[in-house]
Formats: C-alpha cells, structure tokens, sequence
C-alpha cells in the first residue's frame, strides 16, 4: 500500500516526494532533439556533398529544349536570340554596318552581353563555393529560375511588343536576363565535365557526331554519340513548341512560363541527384 494514490509511471521517493516519470520524459525530449539534430545533420551534409557527374547529362539535355523553345519564340517575335550567340554576333555585325535600318543590333548585342556578364559571374560563383556542391548547383538553377519568372511577368504584365520599332525597357529587360541565365546552364556543362553539352551551341556538335568513327555502334557502346544526337532532336522540338506558342495568342509570355516549369524541374532533380561516390579514385 506503499504506493497507493500513485499514478502509472510515479515512484515514491525515500523522502516521500512523488517521481512522475520525469526521467522518461526527459529521455522522450532527449530523443526528439537528438532526432531532429540527425535530420539537421543529414541534410546539411546532403546539401554540401558533391552531385555525381553520372547522367548529369540528362540535366544539360534539358537545357535544349529550354533554349530551342525561348530562341525560336525570341527570333520570331523580337528579332534576336536569347541564348544562342552566334547568330547574334552576326545580327549584330549586320546592324552595326547598318545601325539605322533596324534596332534588331541593339536587341542582339543586349543578349551576347549579359551572356557574357553571366558567364563570368556564374562560373566564379562555382569556383568560389565549389563547382559541384549540390547546394551551388541548386542555387545556381534557382537563380536561372527566378530570372526567367522576372522576364515572363515582365513580358506578360507589359506592353505588346515586335520586330520592328526601338528596343523598349520591356524587351531590352527581359532579354538581358535570359541571356544572363543562360550562360549559368553553360558553366554548368563545364562544372560537370560534359563541355560539349553547353545547351547553346549546336554548330560543333554536328560535327563531332558526324565525324565520330563509332557513329553506327550499337547504343550501348558509345555514349558521347548519344548525347551528341540527343541534342539537336531536342532543342528541335523545343524550338516546334516555341514556334507554336508564337503563332498562338499564348505568345512570347506562354513560352516562358512553359520555360519556368521546365527549369524547376531541373532544380528538383539536383536537390534529388545522387551524391558523388568518394570511395571512387
């Protein structure tokens, strides 16, 4: 009868003091916060490993589609490209033996500038923190996203735009942050040892396809070629999509959020990417 009037989980004292399972809670409290230090812990240790290289090619292949989808629209509406330079060095040389005939020389040279703004400043931002940190990366892809959302609400909210007449705040703007970001898509192909896959240029990857000595080996056997006639299908079928948004009312803006989502997906699949195996010499 000692221990009458206790409750489940009390223990009487010598001094005749009540213990109410103090000790048990305390280890409950205790296993909370040693829990949610583990998942801290977890984590902070996923977001500063290195990302694995191993089919990060997929990733940069996607980049086609973003860049055939944005450029195909650009030119057909605005007169330049947004992401591919070569073709803007060339509108720009035109435009600059003839600056008055049209403002399509302003419009490129905008874009082959911040893409080059972009590329230095992305790739120190990799070299700074760590080329391939899985939190660089996801920032990296994070910030290319919420310049392309700047760009779309810019486009959406604002004035019609075209071809022809000066080159206004509302497509000067716009154009210099797709330009911007995509130089980020660039450096990343160089961050993940996959140079030829820049998601920009297609000139040097016909020819490396058409040159490869293995270029009719079985799937399996030749990878680089894979990926090199990969590329053009896709930016391809980017630029299909990027062409029918422009003939449609959706128009310029409807193939910018359409770029949004793609490039969020990007974002997941780094947060999501597998970590570089270190036991690998």
């Amino acid at each position: 009868m000692a221990n009458y009037g206790t409750v489940p989980g009390e223990t009487r004292a010598q001094n005749g003091t009540t213990n109410t399972g103090d000790e048990e809670t305390a280890a409950l409290l205790g296993n909370k916060s040693e829990g949610s230090s583990s998942i801290r812990k977890r984590f902070h240790t996923h977001m500063t490993s290195n990302v694995s290289n191993a089919w990060g090619d997929i990733a940069l292949l996607g980049s086609y589609i973003i860049t055939g989808l944005l450029d195909s629209c650009s030119v057909f509406i605005w007169g330049s490209f947004l992401s591919m330079q070569t073709g803007n060095t060339i509108y720009l040389g035109l435009g600059l033996a003839a600056p008055n005939d049209s403002s399509r020389w302003q419009r490129s040279g905008t874009s082959v500038a911040c893409f080059c703004l972009g590329s230095f400043i992305f790739a120190r931002y990799h070299r700074y923190f760590g080329p391939r940190k899985r939190w660089v990366l996801v920032s990296s892809y994070g910030i290319q996203l919420l310049l392309i959302v700047a760009a779309a609400l810019m486009v959406t909210l604002g004035p019609e735009t075209g071809t022809t007449g000066p080159m206004t705040l509302f497509i000067g703007m716009p154009i210099a942050l797709i330009a911007f970001q995509s130089a980020g898509q660039a450096v990343t192909s160089r961050v993940l040892a996959y140079n030829s896959m820049t998601g920009v240029v297609l000139t040097s990857i016909y020819c490396d396809l058409f040159s490869d000595a293995k270029l009719f080996s079985p799937p399996r056997a030749n990878a680089e070629r894979n990926r090199r006639a990969a590329a053009p299908v896709l930016l391809l079928i980017g630029a299909v999509f990027g062409g029918v948004w422009a003939h449609s009312e959706i128009g310029l803006s409807g193939a910018l959020w359409t770029a949004v989502g793609l490039k969020f997906f990007i974002v997941l699949a780094w947060c999501c990417w597998s970590a570089e195996d270190k036991s690998l010499p």
